[in-house]
């Protein structure tokens, strides 16, 4: 039902919300009587998404809730959280949870990851307390190509290129290979009133100057389609990621032994590996042993220990130290 009481016509951008959550549900194997949640911050993607997923949950005897964090970033963002609580609620979802935190305004990785990081924490609390199977999460297909060109501007690598997973644990993307234009479409087709986030306006944002300045160039100079190129980029690589870490998964176990403080790799079985997977090994070792997710340039230093020994010493690298003995290297815990 649209905040008028009226049932909206079914119209080609509402049909296309529709039919992506029920897919996804389905494809995640929500069963019957679980509840899902949308997160919705009463912009034009969530609130297609809340809307598309109170239509199609029911029908699934899937139970829809909502949750929505209020960052207080801005003066009126009670306010506007409280309004994308009455929305939610006018489509019929239920619960609707509020939350409200408190985001640093200083800390590694600026404003844009102190907010996410703090917006990620709450829906885990969120789903913790309600018991929900599933998170819906209202990213679109322009969403994925703009982390996949910031991730190229960083040189940040295939697992940065890689983008947004469609799932993700008990994260469900059912909008990313739409376009952010369907989803105002279907909320102006509702008659659904989206609030529009001040914040998306601010090019001191890298990700709102990748929006309103870069990809428009891109797309001016370079011909239409590039958001669908990068987005298909992502699917791409995420495809080949999931193949290399699948080879890691199946041979790490065989070539790795406890090590006093840690963990040792044979130094033969990654020379035997192609680069890629030796520097995925090393990434995979530490992360599961120690909690640490190298940069590149630490997995470049350890694997050196590997391919261009020459009897160095031991590295520190961020949380774990290194060493080459006889043929193993050692990973140990650096505050061990």
């Amino acid at each position: 039902m649209t905040e008028s009481g009226r049932r909206p016509r079914l119209t080609p951008p509402i049909a296309d919300i529709r039919r992506a959550v029920r897919e996804s549900l389905e494809a995640a194997g929500v069963a019957d009587g679980d509840l899902v949640l949308v997160g919705v911050s009463g912009g034009a993607d969530s609130l297609a998404l809340a809307a598309g997923a109170a239509f199609e949950g029911p029908r699934a005897g899937i139970r829809v809730g909502a949750v929505i964090v209020d960052h207080g970033l801005q003066h009126d963002s009670a306010e506007v959280a409280a309004r994308a609580g009455e929305q939610a609620s006018a489509l019929g979802l239920d619960p609707v949870v509020v939350s409200r935190v408190h985001v640093p305004s200083a800390g590694a990785g600026g404003p844009e990851k102190a907010a996410r990081d703090a917006r990620r924490a709450a829906f885990a609390q969120v789903v913790a307390d309600t018991g929900a199977a599933r998170l819906l999460l209202a990213h679109t297909l322009d969403d994925q190509a703009e982390t996949v060109l910031l991730g190229l501007a960083r040189g940040s690598g295939a697992s940065s290129l890689q983008g947004m997973a469609v799932a993700s644990g008990i994260v469900l993307r059912p909008l990313l290979a739409l376009r952010r234009r369907t989803t105002r479409q279907a909320c102006l087709d509702a008659g659904l009133e989206p609030w529009d986030d001040p914040h998306n306006l601010d090019r001191s944002y890298a990700r709102v100057r990748a929006r309103l300045d870069v990809l428009p160039v891109l797309e001016r100079e370079l011909g239409p389609g590039i958001a669908e190129a990068l987005a298909r980029t992502a699917g791409q690589l995420r495809e080949d990621a999931e193949a290399l870490d699948e080879m890691v998964e199946e041979v790490v176990e065989d070539i790795c032994e406890p090590a006093e403080g840690g963990i040792a790799v044979s130094v033969r079985a990654l020379e035997a590996n192609p680069a890629a997977v030796r520097h995925r090994i090393i990434r995979f070792v530490v992360f599961s042993e120690f909690g640490v997710a190298l940069e590149r340039v630490h997995v470049l230093a350890a694997a050196r220990l590997v391919t261009d020994w020459h009897g160095q010493g031991p590295l520190d690298l961020p949380g774990v130290k290194v060493r080459r003995d006889g043929g193993m290297l050692v990973f140990a815990s650096a505050s061990g």
